[in-house]
């Protein structure tokens, strides 16, 4: 199986929608998923992830499936350092997050008191499950920390969502704790992230 993960254009945040560069790389993107053999198509909810794909949706004569656990991945905490205002995982210092030995063990990054507070680990696994589910229905269960192949699939699945959503998936993937890994990526807008499946 073939995954590509594609994060939506440049965005305008306040109105959920893309800016005019975001356009111009929507457009862009459309014509290299022309190119593409897509099997299935699934996208966020949001503006700015439906207005990206609708350019790719429009090229290729496709349809695409909405899927709410592909939104974007928004739970807020109390950082330490500004504990007045609620913020993003990834708007926590590295300098900061990084005196907690929990966030780099794979079983105990949630379990830490500010994400906890945020209900950040229940929301991973929301996201987590959905997409598990999704994959069981193509043959791939997962069974603890690896996926069994009950049927080999040679599809592309196509994800139109965000940068948070998207590290969830990643690292749930990876097997790796989530905090590193959504400080250690990136992913421009319209980037395409391209995973493939080994059956062994």
């Amino acid at each position: 199986m073939r995954l590509l993960f594609i994060r939506h254009g440049d965005p305008d945040y306040e109105h959920d929608c893309l800016t005019e560069k975001g356009i111009r790389e929507a457009q862009y993107l459309a014509e290299r998923m022309m190119k593409e053999a897509m099997d299935e198509i699934y996208v966020s909810p949001l503006g700015r992830a439906q207005e990206t794909a609708s350019y790719t949706l429009k090229a290729t004569g496709r349809t695409a499936e909405t899927k709410e656990w592909l939104k974007e991945f928004d739970p807020q905490i109390h950082r330490p350092d500004c504990k007045e205002h609620l913020s993003g995982c990834w708007d926590w210092h590295p300098e900061d997050w990084m005196q907690y030995d929990e966030f780099f063990d794979c079983n105990r990054w949630g379990d830490n008191p500010i994400l906890a507070e945020g209900k950040v680990k229940e929301r991973y696994g929301w996201v987590c499950d959905h997409f598990d589910e999704l994959l069981a229905s193509k043959g791939y269960r997962r069974h603890n920390h690896y996926y069994k192949v009950n049927r080999e699939s040679h599809e592309t699945l196509v994800f139109f969502c965000h940068f948070g959503v998207e590290c969830v998936i990643l690292s749930h993937l990876t097997g790796l704790p989530f905090m590193p890994f959504i400080h250690g990526f990136a992913c421009n807008p319209t980037g395409v992230t391209e995973l493939f499946t080994e059956e062994r």
